[in-house]
């Protein structure tokens, strides 16, 4: 067993091994988690939590280093959480994307956490709700997510960051798109990276077009500005941290900043109760209530929802 306390004031620190292990105990979804979750939620609530998303080879990566560099210079602490896909095998993460931001491993003001989705749909790993929660007691005062590419119904880092970034690139085809019944919808700041490519300018037009057509916005309102980037060569990115800066500042004016971490608390509480009561209905099967519910659905004495609001109501009572 960790002692919990000791490796919080270590992460409290900065030493990156506590918060390795805190997100560990995060991702492995240990006895320890409730222990870990009450010790850390004195500590939380400064961080400024960015996610990143797009569809696959839009730069991704590219750009979250590129970012992390950008407010490196700011003198801030920068914590990274990469998704990537699962292995079939191992269920780890298959790309690891500090392998792709080793310029930053050295940093000691850098920390940079792969997690693997396992399955888990919208893009983010079921555990990045709590692992932000790590890196923000950890002391990073930037947090950048950065999602799986995804397409246009995965677009889960809208309820996980304060920001949300969409990247695009130039000669995506149809990507546009493909992405306007989804990911278009989210964005706070909108990025076209490869901006040295030929179409970069075109796409941006598209885009805003597009972005226009949806509009419904009154005066005062957000509108997403579209940056052009070359995150290779670290073009733009100074663009998009004012971009970033003028967001959350409008954020905080509005009252939007508080609603949105009310409203991520808020899902968070529910996805923790939903998990629980399906764990304990999974531990039902092979039970006699749930042998006896099925058989009154078969013989049509009693249909599956009030069959399901009887289990539900058991097992609240229990």
């Amino acid at each position: 067993m960790q002692d919990v306390s000791s490796l919080v004031a270590q992460a409290r620190e900065g030493r990156p091994r506590a918060v390795a292990r805190l997100i560990s105990l995060v991702e492995g979804a240990s006895p320890q988690l409730r222990e870990v979750m009450a010790a850390l939620a004195p500590l939380t609530g400064n961080a400024y939590v960015v996610g990143l998303t797009g569809s696959p080879g839009v730069g991704k990566s590219t750009s979250t280093s590129a970012l992390v560099t950008a407010y490196r210079r700011q003198g801030k602490r920068v914590g990274v959480l990469a998704v990537d896909p699962s292995s079939p095998f191992s269920g780890g993460a298959l790309l690891g994307d500090r392998v792709r931001m080793s310029e930053h491993a050295s940093d000691p003001g850098v920390y940079i956490r792969s997690m693997a989705t396992r399955g888990h749909l919208g893009g983010l790993a079921w555990a990045a709700p709590q692992a932000i929660r790590v890196l923000d007691a950890a002391g990073c005062d930037v947090i950048l997510v950065e999602t799986v590419g995804v397409g246009q119904s995965e677009v889960e880092i809208a309820s996980q960051a304060d920001t949300s970034v969409v990247l695009l690139a130039p000669g995506m085809g149809d990507g546009i798109q493909a992405a306007k019944a989804g990911i278009l919808e989210i964005g706070d700041v909108y990025v076209v990276n490869k901006a040295d490519r030929d179409g970069a300018d075109a796409t941006a037009r598209e885009l805003n077009h597009m972005l226009g057509l949806g509009e419904s916005r009154g005066p005062g309102d957000w509108r997403p500005p579209i940056v052009k980037t070359v995150a290779a060569r670290g073009e733009g990115i100074d663009e998009v941290v004012e971009a970033l800066e003028k967001h959350h500042a409008w954020m905080e004016e509005h009252g939007v900043l508080a609603e949105r971490r009310l409203a991520r608390a808020s899902q968070e509480v529910e996805t923790i109760a939903v998990t629980a009561l399906r764990q304990r209905i999974g531990d039902l099967h092979g039970d006699r209530r749930l042998s006896a519910l099925a058989e009154r659905i078969v013989a049509g004495e009693l249909d599956p929802y009030r069959a399901a609001d009887s289990l539900v109501e058991g097992l609240t009572e229990s």
